[in-house]
């Protein structure tokens, strides 16, 4: 069992969590990013902003607990997402998009908290057509039996599918367990890993670090059990068809990929989100993406 200790961000305002990617591991099934956007309480006249960027290469998936997000991108989608709500962007070759707190809750103050995910495209897919789709609450499918609730968030598990259309096989799923319930973990997906947002957790009884990635071995069923009332998701899903290469907002399985959006971004020849100016520029060189 291995325990990836994320590292702290800012992005653009919004302190994060970041175990996704780590140098001991870059993906679990098509996961390749894992941001925990933390509790923030943002006073009157603030909020998250992020400005006009681009992506290749991957879905975005972002998963609310608290507060709104007003999403847009060059594809023409607007939409507003509340808690319990899946907003799914598919990049293709090329995409931008922004992320910000809604005006109404700009004006009068909001918390923030929730989870974005980048889940890297298939090779057959990467350089598609973009794709955006927006899932209510009620659509993502439920279980919630003996003190343990299980809602997929997307791909299947645990006898449950959702509607997100994912491009591989995948499994990401929201877990609240009541005091003393326990939860064998099926070996459904090859690759899977748990994330603690709260609460006091055992696997296989040995306690598990709050908000930290552990990866889980391969083939095994190991059971959680809550000594507190817990919150936790699973991610996973087959492995990925080839190492992917990441820069920036960038994700690719051909370094030369990312190397012509780096320039195309750079030189302003990109689709443009309806009604948006401002843009983040191009950093002179990272890794990841902020």
């Amino acid at each position: 069992m291995l325990t990836i200790k994320p590292r702290a961000e800012d992005v653009e305002g919004q302190p994060i969590l970041r175990p996704l990617p780590s140098a001991q591991c870059r993906s679990v099934g098509p996961f390749v990013f894992f941001d925990h956007m933390l509790e923030t309480a943002y006073a009157a006249g603030s909020g998250m902003d992020i400005r006009q960027h681009p992506h290749i290469g991957l879905s975005t998936l972002t998963y609310l607990f608290e507060g709104q997000i007003q999403h847009k991108d060059s594809l023409g989608s607007e939409q507003l997402v509340m808690p319990g709500e899946v907003s799914w962007m598919t990049a293709g070759s090329a995409i931008a998009h922004i992320e910000r707190t809604p005006q109404a809750l700009h004006d009068s103050g909001s918390r923030l908290h929730g989870l974005q995910v980048w889940l890297a495209s298939p090779k057959a897919h990467e350089q598609g057509e973009g794709h955006y789709s927006h899932h209510p609450a009620a659509a993502l499918p439920l279980s919630d039996s003996m003190g343990i609730s299980i809602r997929m968030i997307a791909g299947k598990g645990f006898c449950l599918e959702s509607p997100v259309p994912v491009l591989s096989p995948t499994l990401y799923a929201e877990v609240k367990m009541q005091t003393a319930t326990t939860l064998l973990v099926p070996a459904e997906h090859e690759q899977r890993a748990l994330y603690v947002i709260e609460g006091e957790v055992l696997l296989d009884g040995e306690p598990l670090a709050p908000r930290s990635l552990v990866i889980l071995e391969a083939g095994t069923e190991p059971t959680l059990c809550a000594e507190s009332e817990s919150h936790v998701v699973l991610i996973g899903g087959a492995p990925l068809d080839g190492p992917r290469r990441m820069n920036w907002n960038f994700v690719a399985s051909d370094p030369a990929l990312i190397d012509r959006a780096r320039a195309r971004w750079a030189a302003g020849d990109w689709p443009t989100v309806p009604g948006e100016v401002e843009r983040i520029e191009l950093p002179a060189s990272r890794r990841h993406p902020s």
